[in-house]
């Protein structure tokens, strides 16, 4: 069981690098200097990472917290609950900047990529 979870959670680890690597470059900016950083696998894992954890600690609180405006706006605000976990992986990483519009556009990008792996993978359970 525990193996299981460890494999579904590194395909996990590397979704989310692909889905990073695919936002930063298309929405966001390197900072002066960072031109390395930009063709660095490592990088792009790492941000991954971070994205995961951000996704699996801080977004279930978030989301508890945020329940009211999620049904009173129809599950809308889910976007903006998203487009935050974006900004807070990317604010954690020193060398990348996104602005609130290339955060949202991002969170959609990063749901459709999801959504096109759980469509070819079966969930590990």
């Amino acid at each position: 069981m525990i193996k299981k979870q460890a494999l579904s959670f590194l395909f996990r680890w590397l979704v989310s690098s692909v889905a990073m690597w695919v936002c930063l470059n298309w929405f966001g900016r390197f900072i002066e200097g960072a031109e390395a950083v930009r063709d660095s696998v490592l990088f792009y894992a790492v941000v991954g990472l971070i994205f995961s954890l951000v996704n699996s600690i801080v977004k279930p609180i978030l989301t508890i917290f945020a329940l009211p405006l999620i049904y009173g706006t129809l599950g809308i605000f889910t976007l903006l609950i998203n487009a935050a976990m974006v900004g807070l992986t990317v604010w954690l990483v020193p060398e990348v900047k996104i602005d609130f519009l290339g955060a949202l556009l991002s969170c959609i990008v990063v749901s459709i990529i999801n959504y096109l792996v759980n469509l070819v993978v079966a969930d590990i359970k």
